[in-house]
């Protein structure tokens, strides 16, 4: 297969020969073979798996490069526009400040229908706070966040009203035929309802993230691998696992606690003082307290338990 700069020439024969090819933007359709090739090096380098092919309804977009300053205007204070190579000025909601230095932008679709454009820049870390404070952060299902200073934050959910809701959903699309209209009604319903989730979720890890970022100087997690904590136990038709439902239950937990994306924009937010521990041994019994450092979430401050199980945090 050829490299970058030989595709780009194949598209460029190619748009000479097909009027269809030709009417979409060549800029979106080099982005597209350059996504490719970085995926494919990435595969044979061994750090990514084989690239597939792409689901219809699942990460639609296409990105822009050689943005201008021109390129990108502001309407009024809650409007923008962007200029979109074969598509003209396209509004957008300006939700913040767009650097002026933005060379590139990229439009996306979510399963919910909902259009975003993300202009790509490189924000400044958040300075710290200079008080030599540290914290150490245990991550559970029941509480999102457990802080050894003893504040426990947990990720808000959905309403009551809305998870039934998400659970007739679920059932009414195990019913409806596949293909059918009433099968895609539901499936826009459905990911409506999940887009608002993950939309509360992330909303709640940037807060976070934000407030421990000004508040601590040093920042301790554990180093979790929650790819290999969230791995199905179903096994092979050989060898079938146990307790196949209950496992499914707890990735599902532990997958809306937003472990991952917690500590990723703590890294982004706070570069070099995000330390992450050895998780070995910081969930067995304290022989002097009597109690697991898990019990931080319900230890007192400063009582001896507290002191206990905070120790790995703090030294």
């Amino acid at each position: 297969m050829p490299r970058f700069a030989g595709r780009c020439r194949q598209l460029s024969e190619a748009r000479a020969t097909n009027l269809w090819l030709a009417a979409g933007s060549v800029i979106v359709q080099q982005q597209a073979i350059r996504d490719h090739d970085q995926a494919m090096r990435n595969y044979f380098v061994g750090t990514h798996r084989r690239p597939s092919w792409r689901k219809a309804g699942r990460d639609e977009g296409f990105r822009i490069v050689h943005v201008k300053p021109s390129d990108v205007r502001r309407l009024s204070r809650k409007m923008g526009e962007v200029r979109i190579p074969k598509a003209g000025w396209v509004r957008f909601r300006w939700s913040r400040q767009v650097p002026q230095d933005v060379k590139s932008f990229r439009v996306t679709m979510d399963r919910a229908g909902r259009w975003h454009v993300a202009f790509a820049a490189e924000p400044d870390p958040i300075p710290g706070p200079g008080n030599g404070e540290r914290v150490g952060i245990d991550r559970g299902v029941a509480v999102s966040a457990a802080l050894s200073n003893g504040e426990l934050l947990s990720c808000p959910r959905l309403a009551g009203q809305e998870q039934q809701r998400l659970r007739r959903l679920e059932r009414r699309l195990a019913r409806a035929k596949r293909g059918s209209e009433r099968r895609k009604r539901v499936k826009r319903a459905l990911a409506r309802l999940k887009a608002r989730d993950a939309d509360i979720r992330k909303d709640w890890c940037e807060k976070t993230s934000t407030s421990l970022a000004c508040r601590f100087d040093v920042i301790r997690v554990e180093d979790l691998k929650i790819g290999c904590m969230t791995r199905s136990a179903k096994g092979t038709a050989t060898e079938p696992g146990r307790n196949v439902r209950q496992k499914a239950g707890l990735n599902r937990e532990i997958m809306r606690s937003g472990w991952g994306l917690l500590v990723r924009r703590l890294s982004d937010k706070a570069p070099g003082r995000v330390e992450k521990v050895n998780p070995a041994y910081t969930s067995q019994r304290c022989s002097g307290a009597g109690t697991s450092q898990r019990a931080v979430a319900r230890a007192k401050p400063c009582s001896a338990a507290w002191l206990a199980v905070t120790r790995w945090t703090l030294t």
